[in-house]
């Protein structure tokens, strides 16, 4: 093996192998396709990133409508099979072999044919293949699977690595606390400009600045104000707009994405420019208020029903009204990793007894409006320890005296 060249050891990466196996063994697995896929998203390219530190910034599926030789462009591949090195099927040319901790590499403008030719190199495969990533796979591409192995039992295991990626490494922590410490100065960057009066574009512009000079990226810097607080953002396509906060606004501000070596955080501020009113003052304050109570009573043990439940009370205790963002994320929080993670802290969450583990990371965070006030949203991530947890976003909360 070439010498591996990552924030992370290759002992980590043998670890990681080891708990997926461990995963595919218990489902009876004789082998898995793990898909990924990048090229400027993030939703669905942390498990090839986790398994085998591989991103492609090949740009645009579109591309398989208007080139023959292109079947699957920003969609790679990691081949498991139980007891055996990871092969990685890359999407585009000169894979960069010492960041990659598997020495068993391909790479194919058709990644799904790829895949087929390494799983039956031995000769025709059969019995349970797992399948990781039926939510973005193309339905063009599994008819291409199906058509191609007749003799395969598929099995949709999309959670396969993520649920071994949920409790997180001693040196995965460590990059979170990194990637903490740039979003805070991003968040911080942006709430001072809001404040100064500064446009919502401008303020965007200077925290994304702070992200990128510290070797992150942001996915979105999600900004309201004024006349659109009630909106989670001003404008959709940007996140924000050319608006310019007046004395007297209400102001909203996130900022998400991947902020070292992939691993995502996304905290969120509201705050007044200038003196808020008793009414701004009280609903800004109970919605922080819910988000640090909620946070407070996280620590191993706790299920993702018993804050719910906390979340649901002290809501009930403000009373208020919906705005557009609590009716789009009715949650009190979630697990953070390389995108959003599970646990939800939601009614609707499948797993609503899950219970919280110590190196998780998450969030709490909350929506609340009151009728003619406005809108206000916060939210915290963290890492859980055994103790409670550790803050990692330290933007403060309230910009008042």
């Amino acid at each position: 093996m070439a010498n591996l060249q990552s924030f992370f050891r290759r002992e980590e990466y043998e670890q990681r192998w080891s708990n997926v196996d461990a995963a595919m063994r218990a489902l009876e697995l004789d082998a898995a396709l793990v898909w990924g896929r990048s090229g400027g998203t993030y939703e669905r390219h942390g498990d090839v990133l986790y398994l085998a530190n591989y991103y492609s910034n090949q740009s645009g599926q579109a591309w398989d409508r208007l080139h023959e030789d292109i079947n699957g462009g920003a969609i790679s591949c990691v081949i498991l099979r139980p007891g055996e090195m990871p092969e990685l099927v890359a999407d585009e040319p000169w894979p960069r072999q010492h960041m990659i901790p598997t020495d068993r590499i391909a790479w194919s403008f058709d990644p799904f044919a790829e895949a087929l030719r390494s799983l039956e190199s031995s000769g025709p495969m059969r019995g349970r293949v797992g399948i990781s990533g039926s939510d973005f796979v193309g339905f063009k591409y599994w008819k291409q699977l199906e058509a191609a192995t007749p003799e395969i039992d598929w099995v949709v295991c999309d959670e396969l690595v993520a649920d071994v990626r949920v409790i997180k490494s001693a040196r995965e922590l460590e990059a979170f606390r990194i990637a903490g410490e740039t979003v805070t100065v991003a968040l911080d960057t942006v709430i001072k400009a809001l404040r100064s009066g500064r446009s919502e574009a401008e303020a965007a512009g200077e925290g994304a600045r702070e992200v990128f000079r510290r070797g992150g990226q942001p996915h979105m810097i999600p900004i309201s104000s004024g006349d659109n607080i009630s909106y989670f953002v001003s404008q959709p396509v940007p996140g924000f707009g050319p608006y310019q906060p007046k004395e007297g606004d209400l102001v909203r501000a996130w900022v998400y994405g991947p902020m070292f070596e992939g691993y995502w955080l996304d905290p969120g501020r509201t705050t007044v420019v200038g003196r808020p009113t008793n009414s701004q003052r009280d609903l800004v304050e109970a919605t922080a208020g819910l988000v640090e109570q909620c946070r407070a009573a996280i620590r191993p043990g706790v299920t993702v029903a018993e804050i719910v439940a906390l979340g649901d009370k002290l809501q009930a205790e403000f009373g208020g009204i919906k705005d557009q963002a609590a009716e789009k994320w009715p949650l009190y929080g979630h697990g953070n990793g390389l995108f959003w993670d599970e646990p939800l802290l939601s009614h609707g969450y499948r797993g609503k007894h899950t219970v919280i583990r110590e190196n998780m990371v998450m969030s709490t965070e909350t929506f609340m409006a009151g009728e003619g006030v406005g809108s206000a949203g916060f939210e915290q991530n963290f890492i859980v320890t055994a103790e409670g947890t550790e803050l990692i976003t330290n933007t403060p909360l309230m910009w008042w005296d």
